[in-house]
């Protein structure tokens, strides 16, 4: 790699934590740059603990159950990444709950990237079984952020 290229992938760096960006590809000229964001990996484990969640009828579920997705469920991605929010604005109700049917095309959530909403539609119908980021999380490119099951 030359000092130009080296310069030209520096700057690139740059862009992709300005904005923070979790990938980037330009083509300039004949050659073509794509920069992936890796997160550092932690040289220790590290361990939450929780309890685990209670199902409709009192019993206990493991951990496993709370993570399982169901064999029928509809994932719904973050096509950006963004700010997740479950309402139009503070105060206004949620888009949808956990339980609610949805249509196609029904507004879901907002995604807030660059300062830009971004209102994220249902590809599927089905009723809603859960809704996986908190109100206000960031998102990356592609996380869930619902099951859908039809």
């Amino acid at each position: 790699m030359d000092d130009n290229e080296a310069s030209r992938v520096r700057a690139l760096g740059e862009i992709l934590a300005e904005f923070d960006l979790d990938s980037l590809r330009v083509k300039v000229g004949d050659a073509e740059y794509e920069l992936i964001r890796r997160e550092p990996q932690s040289s220790l484990p590290v361990a939450y603990a929780a309890a685990p969640p209670a199902n409709f009828n009192g019993a206990t579920a493991t951990a496993a159950d709370a993570l399982a997705v169901p064999d029928r469920a509809l994932r719904v991605t973050a096509p950006v990444v963004g700010v997740f929010y479950r309402s139009a604005s503070p105060g206004s109700d949620p888009f949808v709950s956990v339980g609610d049917r949805v249509a196609v095309g029904q507004p879901l959530c907002i995604l807030e990237a660059m300062k830009l909403m971004n209102e994220i539609t249902s590809d599927f119908a089905g009723i809603v079984t859960r809704i996986l980021p908190e109100n206000g999380e960031l998102v990356r490119l592609n996380e869930e952020l619902f099951w859908i099951e039809p």
